[in-house]
Protein backbone atom coordinates (compact mmCIF):
# COMPACT_ATOMS: atom_id res chain seq x y z
CA UNK A 1 0.00 0.00 0.00
CA UNK A 2 1.37 3.37 -1.03
CA UNK A 3 1.01 6.05 1.60
CA UNK A 4 1.17 9.76 0.98
CA UNK A 5 2.56 10.60 4.37
CA UNK A 6 5.45 10.00 6.70
CA UNK A 7 6.32 11.19 10.21
CA UNK A 8 6.80 14.82 9.11
CA UNK A 9 4.43 15.55 6.24
CA UNK A 10 1.20 14.45 4.60
CA UNK A 11 0.16 14.95 0.98
CA UNK A 12 -3.60 15.37 0.86
CA UNK A 13 -6.47 16.44 -1.37
CA UNK A 14 -7.55 20.06 -1.55
CA UNK A 15 -10.21 21.20 0.91
CA UNK A 16 -12.47 24.28 0.78
CA UNK A 17 -10.55 25.66 3.76
CA UNK A 18 -7.42 25.84 1.56
CA UNK A 19 -8.78 28.70 -0.54
CA UNK A 20 -7.11 31.47 1.51
CA UNK A 21 -3.64 29.92 1.41
CA UNK A 22 -3.97 29.10 -2.30
CA UNK A 23 -5.10 32.67 -2.91
CA UNK A 24 -1.96 33.92 -1.14
CA UNK A 25 0.38 31.59 -3.05
CA UNK A 26 -1.19 31.99 -6.49
CA UNK A 27 -1.18 35.79 -6.21
CA UNK A 28 2.41 36.10 -4.96
CA UNK A 29 3.94 37.87 -7.94
CA UNK A 30 7.44 36.77 -6.95
CA UNK A 31 6.35 33.21 -7.84
CA UNK A 32 4.68 33.99 -11.16
CA UNK A 33 7.79 33.46 -13.25
CA UNK A 34 8.12 29.93 -11.87
CA UNK A 35 4.50 29.03 -12.56
CA UNK A 36 4.09 30.86 -15.89
CA UNK A 37 1.36 33.01 -14.34
CA UNK A 38 0.68 36.45 -15.78
CA UNK A 39 -2.53 37.52 -14.00
CA UNK A 40 -3.97 37.28 -10.48
CA UNK A 41 -6.44 34.57 -9.48
CA UNK A 42 -9.74 35.44 -7.82
CA UNK A 43 -10.96 33.62 -4.74
CA UNK A 44 -14.05 32.62 -6.71
CA UNK A 45 -11.93 30.95 -9.40
CA UNK A 46 -9.90 29.11 -6.74
CA UNK A 47 -13.08 27.99 -4.97
CA UNK A 48 -14.32 26.55 -8.28
CA UNK A 49 -10.94 24.87 -8.84
CA UNK A 50 -11.12 23.28 -5.38
CA UNK A 51 -14.75 22.24 -5.98
CA UNK A 52 -13.68 20.28 -9.07
CA UNK A 53 -10.35 19.01 -7.71
CA UNK A 54 -11.97 15.68 -6.82
CA UNK A 55 -12.17 14.78 -10.53
CA UNK A 56 -10.08 11.82 -11.61
CA UNK A 57 -6.51 12.47 -12.80
CA UNK A 58 -7.33 10.43 -15.92
CA UNK A 59 -10.00 12.98 -16.76
CA UNK A 60 -8.28 16.25 -15.81
CA UNK A 61 -4.69 15.18 -16.61
CA UNK A 62 -3.51 16.91 -13.43
CA UNK A 63 -3.53 16.57 -9.66
CA UNK A 64 -2.66 19.10 -6.98
CA UNK A 65 -2.01 17.89 -3.46
CA UNK A 66 -1.49 20.04 -0.40
CA UNK A 67 1.63 19.42 1.64
CA UNK A 68 0.80 19.48 5.34
CA UNK A 69 3.61 19.82 7.86
CA UNK A 70 2.99 17.78 11.00
CA UNK A 71 3.82 19.67 14.18
CA UNK A 72 2.69 19.14 17.77
CA UNK A 73 -0.21 16.91 16.79
CA UNK A 74 -1.56 19.28 14.15
CA UNK A 75 -1.12 19.62 10.41
CA UNK A 76 -0.29 23.00 8.85
CA UNK A 77 -0.40 23.68 5.07
CA UNK A 78 3.22 24.20 4.07
CA UNK A 79 3.00 23.93 0.29
CA UNK A 80 1.54 22.19 -2.71
CA UNK A 81 2.81 19.63 -5.18
CA UNK A 82 1.43 19.26 -8.68
CA UNK A 83 1.31 16.43 -11.17
CA UNK A 84 0.57 17.97 -14.57
CA UNK A 85 0.54 16.92 -18.23
CA UNK A 86 -0.41 13.44 -17.02
CA UNK A 87 -0.19 11.12 -20.01
CA UNK A 88 -1.33 7.57 -19.16
CA UNK A 89 -0.58 6.21 -22.63
CA UNK A 90 3.06 7.33 -22.62
CA UNK A 91 3.19 6.82 -18.83
CA UNK A 92 4.69 10.21 -17.98
CA UNK A 93 3.85 13.41 -16.12
CA UNK A 94 5.40 16.67 -15.04
CA UNK A 95 6.02 17.66 -11.43
CA UNK A 96 5.99 21.05 -9.76
CA UNK A 97 6.32 22.01 -6.12
CA UNK A 98 5.81 25.12 -4.03
CA UNK A 99 6.85 25.44 -0.40
CA UNK A 100 5.65 28.45 1.59
CA UNK A 101 8.55 30.73 2.43
CA UNK A 102 8.22 30.19 6.20
CA UNK A 103 8.53 26.40 5.78
CA UNK A 104 11.59 26.30 3.53
CA UNK A 105 14.89 24.75 4.60
CA UNK A 106 13.16 22.06 6.70
CA UNK A 107 13.40 19.19 4.22
CA UNK A 108 9.68 19.36 3.42
CA UNK A 109 10.23 19.63 -0.33
CA UNK A 110 12.58 16.65 -0.34
CA UNK A 111 10.16 14.48 1.67
CA UNK A 112 7.31 15.52 -0.63
CA UNK A 113 9.28 14.64 -3.76
CA UNK A 114 10.07 11.19 -2.31
CA UNK A 115 6.39 10.51 -1.62
CA UNK A 116 5.16 11.77 -4.99
CA UNK A 117 7.78 9.78 -6.92
CA UNK A 118 6.66 6.62 -5.15
CA UNK A 119 2.99 7.45 -5.82
CA UNK A 120 3.60 8.21 -9.50
CA UNK A 121 5.68 5.11 -10.19
CA UNK A 122 3.92 2.59 -7.94
CA UNK A 123 0.28 3.72 -7.96
CA UNK A 124 -0.12 5.56 -11.27
CA UNK A 125 2.25 3.17 -13.04
CA UNK A 126 4.26 5.92 -14.71
CA UNK A 127 7.51 5.24 -16.51
CA UNK A 128 8.94 8.75 -16.23
CA UNK A 129 8.58 12.10 -14.53
CA UNK A 130 9.90 15.45 -15.68
CA UNK A 131 10.24 19.01 -14.50
CA UNK A 132 11.19 22.38 -15.98
CA UNK A 133 13.50 24.58 -13.92
CA UNK A 134 15.07 27.92 -14.80
CA UNK A 135 18.85 27.80 -14.98
CA UNK A 136 19.21 30.27 -12.10
CA UNK A 137 16.99 28.28 -9.69
CA UNK A 138 19.86 26.45 -8.01
CA UNK A 139 17.84 25.20 -5.02
CA UNK A 140 15.22 23.49 -7.23
CA UNK A 141 17.91 22.03 -9.48
CA UNK A 142 19.65 20.63 -6.41
CA UNK A 143 16.36 19.28 -5.01
CA UNK A 144 15.37 17.39 -8.14
CA UNK A 145 18.85 16.09 -9.01
CA UNK A 146 19.15 14.82 -5.41
CA UNK A 147 16.16 12.60 -6.21
CA UNK A 148 17.63 11.20 -9.41
CA UNK A 149 16.33 13.65 -12.01
CA UNK A 150 18.85 14.18 -14.80
CA UNK A 151 19.16 17.15 -17.09
CA UNK A 152 18.19 16.13 -20.60
CA UNK A 153 17.72 19.49 -22.28
CA UNK A 154 18.31 23.22 -22.16
CA UNK A 155 15.66 25.47 -23.62
CA UNK A 156 17.61 28.63 -24.55
CA UNK A 157 16.06 31.98 -23.59
CA UNK A 158 12.79 30.18 -22.82
CA UNK A 159 11.45 32.34 -19.98
CA UNK A 160 11.02 36.09 -20.27
CA UNK A 161 12.17 37.75 -17.05
CA UNK A 162 11.65 41.49 -17.05
CA UNK A 163 13.54 42.75 -20.08
CA UNK A 164 15.82 39.74 -20.35
CA UNK A 165 15.53 36.00 -20.92
CA UNK A 166 16.37 32.90 -18.91
CA UNK A 167 17.27 29.41 -20.02
CA UNK A 168 15.06 26.63 -18.69
CA UNK A 169 16.39 23.14 -18.03
CA UNK A 170 14.35 20.03 -18.77
CA UNK A 171 14.99 17.25 -16.24
CA UNK A 172 13.73 13.65 -16.32
CA UNK A 173 13.54 10.74 -13.95
CA UNK A 174 13.02 7.31 -15.49
CA UNK A 175 11.64 4.48 -13.37
CA UNK A 176 14.37 1.99 -12.60
CA UNK A 177 14.05 -1.33 -14.41
CA UNK A 178 12.95 -4.07 -12.09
Amino acid sequence: MITLENNNIKLRALEPTDVDILFKWENDQSMWELSNTIAPFSKHLLEEYIKHSHLDIYQTRQLRLMIDYKSDGSQIPAGAIDIFDFDPFHQRAGLGILIDEKFRQRGIASLSIELIISYCFNTLGLHQLYCNITADNKKSLQLFTKHGFEMSGNKKEWIKSGKSWKDEFFLQLLKANE
